[in-house]
């Protein structure tokens, strides 16, 4: 048969084998993503987690797909990795660059260093309103020429209006800072720092120091120095509060030298009370009246306004370093609105929700409580915040939402991962824990330059012997598939 009679015969040949290829390499693609790598699997079986108990999910992220989908539409718990979560929304709702401001105000005006009214100290829900910022505001107070307060000092919480909460309900360690609830005047996330000095040798006091003090709180230092061993150095250490006496218990080894420590001994409008007092005082500021809680009159007038780190900063704070307290305080800014709602955390939840369905990210079996992750009944599913990594990734407050997030192997949460590992330093991930679940969600550079959104979550009894199928997980990615080298780019 003549070259030119075979050619169209040819053609459809060579057709027909293409084709044929693309659908086995469809299929081997569709099948390839419910497969665990070995690592992860043989690190699995060696913490005694079943297969079941995990949820991936691994998409480079310009691509249209994932590389890896395992067990990613069942919800599970995520811990701490719910603060993700509340960052998209707070970014996306309020944008990197919303900030806080508290007032000083009065109705009268000072007089010869006399205020001969009440002083209000307004909170805005501001979620970082630190110790040393108040100082600051107070001592501006003191240089405008005010030294003689003759009404009161009244705080006013009313930026944020909130259910009850009971911090002793998660694991009944009520005075840990974790459990600290929201408040429209956080001051210090609640938390009252404690510097910890041992001694030379076993049973040597441990010398502690209160920062910053609380007006009627006594400090009952029962600690002493222990010969252990420094890891962990706070196994033994525990606080707890009788009749508004902080009692301290427990050792530090001498090895440890200076650590510190914090609690959380008041709820947060009586921590405001019992902070602003000693402080004014520090101050050379007399105060005749007393401190109470109450609400600002529309007449008075601002003396000093404070504005807040941006938001793109305070979430780096939240995300490094995993503080509930900022998360659940994000979490009811974000139900705030006018008419103000009668519960502003209820109506931040649905703010999320809506966040998330406006950037087409799924919520079939979402379910939130308080934002950060402190929770029994939290549940996300792996492509869920698979898709919220990639969504975030393609936003123009990109650069602040990975920033916030542990440096593995560097830095917050994430510090002691893969510290002997070629991907040491090449994730940005976000870890949790509490008893029963093991979670990261981040991003991992390949050895190729090329970025991945990456999940897992693990919820099992042995959760927390098995980081090291995490670690696995975050090798694999970095190891990566070669790609074409961009202009410019060299590997890494």
């Amino acid at each position: 048969m003549p070259l030119q009679s075979r050619r169209p015969a040819i053609a459809f040949l060579l057709a027909a084998l293409v084709f044929t290829l693309s659908v086995l390499m469809t299929a081997a693609h569709a099948a390839a993503p419910s497969r665990l790598p070995a690592g992860v699997r043989v690190a699995l079986e060696r913490a005694r987690v079943p297969e079941s108990a995990v949820a991936i999910w691994v998409q480079p992220v310009d691509a249209n797909r994932p590389t890896l989908s395992f067990n990613a539409e069942r919800p599970m718990n995520p811990a701490s990795v719910m603060k993700i979560v509340t960052t998209f929304a707070a970014l996306e709702q309020l944008g990197p660059t919303r900030t806080w401001t508290t007032h000083i105000a009065s109705a009268v005006p000072i007089r010869n260093g006399v205020l001969s009214g009440d002083l209000y100290l307004i909170g805005s829900g501001d979620p970082a309103l630190s110790h040393e910022r108040l100082w600051k505001i107070l001592r501006r107070l003191r240089a405008l020429g005010l030294a003689t307060i003759d009404g009161d000092i009244v705080l006013d919480h009313s930026a944020l209006v909130l259910p009850s909460h009971d911090p002793n309900a998660f694991d009944g360690h009520g005075l840990r800072p974790y459990n600290s609830g929201a408040d429209g005047l956080l001051i210090n996330f609640n938390t009252q720092q404690l510097a910890l000095f041992p001694g030379n040798k076993p049973q040597d006091p441990v010398q502690v120091v209160e920062e910053p003090p609380l007006a009627g709180i006594v400090i009952d230092n029962q600690i002493t120095t222990s010969g252990k061993v420094c890891d962990p150095w706070y196994r033994d250490l525990e606080a707890r509060l009788e009749n508004n006496r902080l009692i301290l218990t427990g050792s530090l080894p001498a090895s440890c030298g200076q650590r510190f420590w914090s609690a959380a001994p008041l709820a947060p409008p009586d921590f405001a009370a019992a902070l602003i007092q000693p402080l004014w005082q520090e101050l050379g500021g007399k105060l005749n009246g007393k401190i109470r809680h109450g609400t600002a009159p529309e007449d008075a007038q601002t003396l000093i306004a404070d504005e807040s780190a941006p938001l793109a900063e305070i979430a780096r704070t939240m995300n490094k370093w995993s503080n509930n307290v900022i998360a659940r305080q994000l979490l009811a800014n974000l139900g705030r609105a006018e008419p103000p709602p009668p519960d502003m955390v209820a109506a931040g939840i649905q703010a999320v929700r809506l966040r998330l369905s406006e950037a087409r990210i799924g919520t079939t079996g979402l379910v939130i409580d308080n934002g950060a992750g402190l929770s029994r009944s939290a549940r996300i599913r792996a492509d869920s915040l698979g898709t919220l990594l990639i969504r975030a990734w393609q936003r123009p407050w990109m650069p602040e939402f990975i920033a916030s997030l542990p440096v593995a192997g560097l830095d917050g949460t994430a510090y002691r991962r893969l510290a002997s590992s070629p991907a040491r330093g090449y994730a940005h991930l976000k870890t949790g824990t509490v008893n029963h679940v093991k979670a990261i969600a981040g991003y991992v550079l390949d050895q190729y330059g090329r970025r991945h959104a990456v999940v897992m979550m693990i919820n099992h009894p042995q959760a927390s012997n098995a980081y090291k199928a995490q670690d696995a997980l975050i090798e694999w990615v970095w190891n990566g598939v070669p790609v074409t080298p961009r202009a410019g780019r060299d590997k890494r």
